[in-house]
Order: C-alpha cells, then structure tokens, then sequence
C-alpha cells in the first residue's frame, strides 16, 4: 500500500511537468485533486492499512498530497503568467500615445455655466438655496395663499404638512431679498421638483434659472430688454420668442416667454419657457423691502428647454436616459 501511495505522488509530478495550458491544468486537478480524485482517494484507503503500517501511511500520504497540492499551485501560477504574457499588447514607445477616454460635463451643467456666464457680463451675481423648503419661502412669502391650487397636495412632492421639495426657484429670490438690501441683481440655477406627467416637454426634475432686479425706476421695459439680449446671446439673433400676457401670484403685471421650437415633425411650434413680471408689492412686504420706494422684476426659464432649442433636441427624456450615444455628441 506505501509503494502504492508513493507511486501515484511520482506519477503526479511527473504528470504536472507537461501541463502547459489552463485547460490540461484543470484536468490534472480533477483527475488528482477533486473531491472523486486519485489523492484523496489514497486518503480514504489509509483505513485499509494494518494497523501498525498506519501512522507510517498517513504520514505519507499527507506528504504525497502537499507536495503534489503545493506543485500544482506552483504550476497554475505559471501558466497564468504565460496566459498573460501572450495577450499582453506589445508596445511600441516610439508610437504616438493612446488618448485615454475620459468623461465630459453633462449637456445640463454645460448650459447652465453658459447661462451664468451670459448673466455674469450683465452684471448680475449667482445665488443657491436649499431644494428642501419650507412653506413661506415656496408659498407664503410669494404670495400663494392657502386656497391657490399651486399649493395642491397633488401637485407638489411634500415631505410633511410644512416641507416639501421646491416647486421653483423664486424661493432663493425670497431668500436673498430677506438679507441684501437693494439695488438687487441676481441669478439663482437650480432644480426644482413637479409632479408633472413625464413626455416629451415635461419632467418630474427639471432644472429652472430665476432672475431678480430691484432698484429705484426699474421698470417692465427693461426686463424686455435684459430678456430679448439674454435670448439672442444664447440662441442667436434668428431666435423667435414671444410675450403672452398670464398671471403669478408673486408679480405683477405677469407674462409668459415662449420660444419657437421644432418638434418631431420638421415643423415649428410656440413652447413656453418661463413666467415674468413685475415683483408684487406684497411680495417686498413679505421680505421688508419698502415697495413705495424700489420696483423689481423677476423670469425664470426652464433650462433643458433653452438646451433643447438651442441643440435641436426634441425630448426632454434624452437628457436623463443616459445613453452614452447622445450624451457624447456635446
């Protein structure tokens, strides 16, 4: 039986000498190895020993199977270095480099740092706010009372009877008017959250870009103005918009700004890309700026709608499927 276990160990090793691949590797394995393999099977015929022949068999066949155990690791190893050394590409330093791929700003941050740069040559400073708001600065201090349906359990994300998410950035007008007195000339980027049913002009996130002045004399004639430049900086001069009068609680008088965008079909049609007007006394009341004295004005734009005109893009969808086909064109 002791010659028996010291033949399969010689016959191992010699075996495992002319493995020269993964695949004869793992046959060498299962054929010794495994679990229905030659060396545990010797294991297992320790118990036919005589008795006084078993220390001297177990002994041996421990040794026999670390030896062919450790030769094997020793074998996998070096065909694993070989596998390497033939798929491992060859180069040649005297080639131009290879440009690794590397990532981009998506086209919604790309246009927002575009809008604010637009806005910076205009003067105006970059305010932020928290998306999570309370109910004065979203409602009350806007002049959205209890009954306005804007304030509809159903059309805004509440986290509570008193929090929700935004419905629109002015809640960062309100909160710069209640710290800085006026003159006033500001821009606040954001998102803001609707339950909107999704298609191809809606989203439940989307993002809004809010402008505020306030000064002595300001009038509606120069956010006609400011707007149609902002417009035409960004769109060019062949933009078309359009003022539509409406009504918001917060100004007054109120208007909508809508751009002529195409669509699916190759035609043309109006799409509204944000509310402005004069700021509503109340509103100035609301955050103790005196509203005999100084007049403001206040838009907002939806931002993937001015990016939709501007690249010809007519799903808002797209810009969140994150399919790397549309996404690497900008």
């Amino acid at each position: 039986m002791l010659d028996e276990f010291s033949k399969i160990g010689k016959e191992a090793l010699d075996e495992l000498k002319l493995v020269r691949d993964a695949a004869s590797l793992e046959q060498f394995r299962i054929k010794y190895l495994s679990r229905k393999g030659l060396i545990i099977n010797m294991l297992t015929q320790i118990g036919k020993v005589e008795v006084d022949l078993r220390p001297a068999a177990g002994q041996l066949a421990n040794k026999v199977k670390n030896e062919v155990a450790r030769a094997f690791e020793e074998a996998k190893n070096l065909v694993s270095k070989t596998d390497q050394a033939k798929h491992r590409q060859l180069i040649d330093v005297t080639l131009p480099g290879i440009t690794p791929r590397i990532g981009k700003r998506h086209v919604i941050t790309q246009t927002v740092n575009e809008l604010l740069e637009i806005f910076a040559r205009m003067g105006f400073s970059v305010s932020y706010g928290p998306e999570v708001e309370d109910e004065y600065h979203n409602f009350v201090a806007l002049n959205i009372p209890p009954e306005h349906p804007a304030r509809d359990p159903l059309d805004n994300f509440y986290i509570d009877d008193r929090t929700l998410l935004r419905s629109q950035t002015s809640t960062i007008q309100i909160r710069v008017m209640e710290t800085t007195k006026p003159p006033i000339r500001v821009v606040a980027p954001g998102r803001v959250y609707r339950p909107d049913t999704v298609d191809a002009t809606h989203m439940f996130m989307f993002h809004q870009l809010e402008a505020l002045v306030v000064d002595e004399g300001v009038t509606m004639v120069d956010m006609k103005t400011t707007i149609d430049q902002f417009i035409k900086c960004f769109l060019g001069k062949d933009a078309k918009w359009r003022f539509r009068p409406s009504f918001f609680p917060f100004t007054e008088p109120s208007a909508e700004i809508d751009l002529l965008l195409a669509d699916k079909s190759g035609g043309q049609r109006w799409v509204e890309m944000g509310g402005c007007g004069m700021v509503d006394p109340n509103v100035f009341d609301a955050v103790g700026i005196d509203s005999e004295k100084y007049t403001g004005w206040a838009f907002g734009f939806g931002i993937e709608r001015l990016a939709m005109r501007k690249f010809g893009i007519t799903d808002i969808r797209l810009f969140y499927e994150n399919d790397l086909r549309f996404l690497q064109q900008f």
